[in-house]
């Protein structure tokens, strides 16, 4: 009887529905929800990752059927949850303190000197060191400012190469990473506990 017991309990912990109101509106999740649908990558998450993740949907207001956050599970590694780059920029236009940004990438450039470049223009020939972001707000005249370095960030496959977005795209994925590293110190009640798949190198 106990282990009969403890699989009705569990099947009812799955199909126990978490109502969320996001910002587009009210969703309902539930951990069986969350497993069949919203898991990326090639791993089986735990109850706790579930909950979790469910956790921060709910703390944050997330719509994960949208593409608002992920849970990354990749074989036996920790699941990740990251939140997409427009989660960032949609809470950073809405905050009435915010009064924009300029970013963009440190190289050093084909002469030998280190250059601080607006955008993502990468030449080749360039060496990339980094990126870097200035986030302003209407009661400072000082920037929240960020620089990020590009070893630091750049993702890795099991093997150690690069994977294949940082590959092919390096001078904008480290400068995602500090626009989003520089809005969440300027603004960190809008960005608790959230990263972007670009930070979390997945």
């Amino acid at each position: 009887m106990p282990l009969v017991n403890n699989l009705t309990q569990s099947k009812s912990n799955e199909n126990k529905i978490t109502k969320i109101m996001t910002d587009t509106g009210e969703i309902q999740l539930s951990s069986k929800t969350v497993r069949n649908y919203l898991v990326n990558g090639n791993g089986e998450v735990t109850d706790q990752e579930v909950k979790l993740f469910i956790g921060l949907c709910a703390g944050q207001k997330l719509n994960p059927f949208i593409k608002e956050a992920y849970l990354i599970k990749y074989g036996s590694q920790p699941a990740q949850m990251v939140v997409s780059k427009d989660v960032y920029q949609k809470r950073a236009n809405k905050n009435p303190q915010y009064a924009g940004k300029k970013a963009g990438i440190v190289v050093i450039n084909i002469n030998g000197s280190v250059e601080y470049r607006n955008g993502a223009l990468l030449i080749e020939g360039e060496t990339l060191l980094g990126g870097w972001c200035e986030v302003y707000k209407k009661d400072t005249d000082i920037p929240e400012r960020v620089e990020v370095s590009f070893d630091e960030y750049v993702g890795k496959k099991k093997d150690g190469s690069i994977n294949n977005q940082w590959a092919t795209k390096p001078a904008t994925m480290i400068r995602k990473v500090a626009v989003a590293q520089a809005l969440r110190e300027a603004f960190t009640e809008d960005f608790q506990g959230l990263y972007t798949a670009e930070e979390a190198g997945v």
